[in-house]
């Protein structure tokens, strides 16, 4: 009968999911950071080159990973009912498919930072999932293939069994999570900390120009921008994090994050910046970030001569080579502890991570820190150096206009712009606005309490009825005009002047 096959490739579809639930379930008990799908991803991510996965982020940002694993289950999915089309001819076929998969499991597994033999378990379960759950499912629908009479009686056990399947999978990813509890017991942790020396302080009232739509000058913790390898975050206990520094220096030195915050607190208003930022793009933002000076601490280790770099490792493997002197003159480069008054959260590198003013976040912002290793660039590489980034990564001088919007209408007449502008570590001196080629005019900045932050800018034009090209640019401290030249954010940052089109009438 024509109607035989789909009941197979469900049957190998079915099978497939309820051997991830278990899979996913393992992990969660044992409070495995990664279950193999999430481990295959990373896998993936740590694979891609680099220009490939800065399209990636460009087209989707920070959807970039639900994405990855979206399409990692449609790959599943197809290799499920491959597998169960396979069942049909013989009842070892399908392990053509289910071995490769665990295979490629567990090697994604292994190949995480400190990964051992037991966070190889869920990929056991699963594939024992997969053999067991297929070859029940495939039992009714051979038995009703070998004996027509029987073949109703057979559809509608199989249709029971499939159920069961469905609605016990289900249930045990569900009950997988709820047991494992690792995050859950490390935000109930995070939320509990107090760190002495932090502070709740607000933004500064002249920092704001109070001008709707601008972005806020203070970035709340939940709005900040995220962009980071990782799709199953490290779930650290503050207790069980230490801190190694070593190589080139006199003296190694152990860090628990006990001893950490009992060192003098440093707290300092800086905006970060993401390399891979469009002109006008939103992976920006500004926090006042609590920790100890990187400076104090690699000051009494008789750093050596020979080095020139930092290599930086987080908790889940990334890396990144950053410039010895940018962690050891005068600016605020740190061990942050807490962002906005408050821990850290899980998702921007909770308990310890790195924040260095002048440098985008891929030569500098470590999150879950847990190693730095003095040396040299010529014998260290970070992750995106090593994908044609380049090695040092000084931000560069940038602006944008969040009021109007580009394809906005607005009323003819006085016309009121506004934006951002930002050159960490070397500060903004001035914003100039242009209407339609026109005459650059200079806009009302906000005050800042430091070079190290972004600053608002305003200012408001007589704009004419027609369409009307809107253009910004910033002049730093230093002197330096912003740059007209459309440069792609690879391999060092995007350069370009943020363009907006508007109405009036």
């Amino acid at each position: 009968m024509t109607t035989r096959r789909p009941p197979w490739q469900l049957a190998g579809i079915l099978a497939g999911f309820a051997g991830l639930a278990t899979s996913y379930a393992t992990a969660m008990v044992l409070t495995i950071r990664e279950a193999p799908v999430v481990a295959v991803a990373e896998l993936v991510i740590r694979l891609t080159p680099g220009a490939v996965a800065e399209r990636a982020i460009s087209i989707l940002g920070q959807a970039d990973k639900p994405a990855l694993v979206a399409g990692i289950l449609v790959l599943l999915v197809a290799c499920f009912a491959g597998a169960g089309s396979l069942a049909r001819r013989a009842w070892w076929r399908p392990l053509l498919v289910w071995v490769p998969l665990a295979a490629v499991g567990a090697v994604a597994v292994l190949v995480q930072r400190g990964a051992g033999m037991v966070d190889v378990l869920p990929v056991a379960v699963g594939l024992l999932t997969w053999v067991t759950v297929h070859s029940a499912l495939n039992d009714a629908l051979h038995r009703g293939r070998r004996r027509p009479e029987l073949e109703s009686h057979e559809r509608r056990v199989f249709v029971m069994v499939a159920g069961a399947v469905a609605v016990a999978s289900v249930g045990i990813a569900v009950l997988g999570r709820f047991v494992g509890a690792g995050r859950r017991h490390v935000e109930v942790s995070r939320r509990l900390l107090r760190i002495p020396g932090v502070t709740r302080r607000q933004a500064p009232a002249a920092t704001s120009l109070g001008l709707p739509g601008i972005a806020p000058w203070q970035t709340p913790n939940a709005d900040f921008y995220r962009i980071d390898t990782t799709i199953a975050l490290p779930t650290i206990e503050p207790e069980d994090w230490s801190l190694r520094i070593h190589g080139l220096v006199e003296r190694e030195l152990t860090l628990s994050f006990a001893d950490l915050v009992a060192r003098q607190m440093t707290e300092s208003w800086i905006t970060l910046s993401c390399v891979s930022n469009e002109v006008g793009g939103e992976l920006v933002g500004n926090a006042r970030w609590s920790g100890v000076r990187l400076a104090d601490l690699l000051a009494g280790l008789g750093v050596s001569e020979d080095a020139d770099c930092v290599l930086q490792t987080s908790h889940d493997g990334w890396t990144c080579a950053t410039p010895l002197e940018t962690l050891t003159d005068d600016r605020d480069a740190m061990l942050a502890v807490a962002m906005n008054g408050r821990p850290l959260p899980i998702e921007h590198g909770f308990p310890v991570r790195t924040i260095v003013p002048g440098l985008y976040g891929y030569v500098s912002a470590t999150k879950w820190v847990v190693d730095l290793e003095v040396t040299r660039f010529a014998d260290a590489v970070g992750y995106w150096t090593t994908r044609g980034w380049s090695a040092e990564g000084p931000v560069k001088i940038a602006s944008r206009i969040d009021v109007p919007r580009s394809g906005d209408e607005v009323e003819a007449g006085p016309v009121t712009f506004g934006g951002v502008a930002w050159h960490q570590h070397t500060g903004i001196a001035s914003v100039e606005v242009q209407v339609d080629g026109g005459e650059w005019e200079p806009a009302e900045l906000g005050e800042v309490p430091s070079v190290d932050t972004w600053v608002q800018w305003a200012l408001t034009l007589d704009v004419g009825a027609g369409d009307h090209e809107v253009r910004v640019r910033a002049i730093g401290r230093d002197g330096e005009t912003q740059t007209s030249i459309v440069r792609a954010p690879d391999p060092d940052g995007s350069t370009g002047l943020h363009t907006i089109e508007i109405s009036a009438g």
